[in-house]
């Protein structure tokens, strides 16, 4: 099965996820088909904390992949802060 979760990287104390696309069987820090995107957990002000390619995961979705339940989160999230107009 696919699915669409975070693959860790950075530093010791100073995490940083990208998000993949991966066969479910593949460990987490693994191969991946696609970086759809990437979330900063410790993103200092004025930094970018989180971007995702909506198109690319719902495309994803749409031939049949998973999404994590913290990457669904991280979608819902993203695609209200989208919508919302810029002030």
């Amino acid at each position: 099965m696919v699915v669409i979760r975070l693959s860790r990287g950075g530093a010791k104390k100073r995490p940083f996820y990208n998000i993949v696309v991966t066969d479910s069987r593949n460990r987490r820090d693994g191969a991946f088909i696609e970086r759809v995107g990437f979330y900063n957990a410790v993103a200092h002000e004025g930094d970018e904390k989180l971007r995702i390619a909506l198109d690319r995961v719902s495309y994803w979705t749409g031939v049949g992949a998973q999404l994590s339940p913290t990457v669904a989160r991280l979608v819902k999230d993203f695609a209200k802060k989208a919508a919302q107009p810029a002030a």
